[in-house]
């Protein structure tokens, strides 16, 4: 499980940085990937990457603001270029209105998609679980930003217990068959009579990840209830130090007010992201050195890099 930066920017892109879009790449887990908002050129940065169009199953979108959306209807009709590959079908979950700006957008310009979008709008009255699979469930929570803007929380389902191959071996269990019934939680009884209880061969279930993902925002209890106990917090960080005052004005959080959330909901790992143009590379390390005053374990993501969960 991996999160790759495909646009850390807030507003306009700029030489280091493009706008806001990032990947939840869920290969291993799944055979999936999942965007979570979609800025202008991001299918150009996507080009930089392995990420094949067509393993994005499921975009989720935090609000309306266009340095979040533009890219959509490109990236749209680019997925379905792969001809070489199956056509699939992909969800779109999103505030009101996204629907209708996607079809606006494609109709207009006479665009047709070879595969279904399944659209999953909200507004304030239907948050909440938006989504539940066997393997991870999502949540939607409304933000305090100057429009409707919500973060998500994807929750993985806990994961099965693994089985002590070696020590099965050294109880005389041949491999084959009966390997599998005892992963499957079936005991099992040897041709010398022993009896090999499945539960003494498999570890306890291991907690699932827990990522939350953070559209803009002023600091928000609703941050935190998201955040608590999770393994990555990707916060915005519009603003630095001593901006609190123009950060609530437009919406959006400082990097100290990022770490407080990350400490307050007992996060693991704090990724600050959606940069502000006007920080330039000298200054991408205070804003780090800042919020490590706060809450040590942060990370100022840039374009491109990718991180293990």
């Amino acid at each position: 499980m991996d999160i790759q930066f495909l646009g850390t920017g807030a507003g306009q892109p700029s030489k280091a940085r493009n706008v806001s879009s990032l990947a939840l790449k869920l290969l291993d887990e799944i055979n999936e990937v999942w965007l979570f908002d979609c800025g202008e050129g991001m299918q150009n940065r996507i080009l930089e990457t392995t990420i094949r169009p067509r393993k994005v199953s499921k975009i989720f979108i935090t609000h309306l603001h266009g340095d979040h959306i533009f890219g959509l209807p490109g990236f749209l009709s680019s997925r379905a270029f792969q001809a070489n590959e199956e056509q699939t079908d992909l969800d779109i979950y999103g505030p009101q209105g996204i629907k209708s700006f996607v079809l606006t957008s494609l109709r207009v310009s006479g665009s047709r998609l070879p595969y279904r979008i399944h659209f999953h709008e909200f507004d304030q009255d239907s948050l909440g679980k938006i989504l539940e699979t066997d393997k991870f469930t999502v949540y939607a929570e409304e933000l305090d930003h100057t429009i409707f803007c919500v973060g998500y929380r994807v929750m993985q389902k806990d994961l099965e217990g693994t089985l002590d191959a070696e020590r099965l071996k050294a109880a005389g269990v041949p491999f084959g068959p009966l390997f599998g019934k005892i992963k499957n939680g079936q005991d099992v009884v040897l041709e010398d009579g022993t009896e090999i209880k499945a539960a003494d061969y498999i570890s306890a279930p291991r907690p699932g990840k827990i990522i939350t993902i953070l559209g803009d925002t002023r600091k928000a209890n609703a941050s935190v209830r998201l955040a608590v106990n999770a393994d990555v917090l990707v916060h915005e960080s519009t603003y630095g130090k001593g901006d609190e005052k123009i950060a609530r004005n437009h919406g959006h959080s400082t990097n100290m007010q990022a770490a407080q959330v990350a400490a307050e909901a007992g996060a693991k790992r704090l990724l600050l992201n959606h940069i502000s143009a006007r920080f330039l590379s000298k200054d991408i390390s205070q804003l780090k050195k800042d919020a490590a005053t706060v809450f040590e374990n942060v990370h100022v993501v840039k374009d491109l890099e990718e991180v293990e969960i």
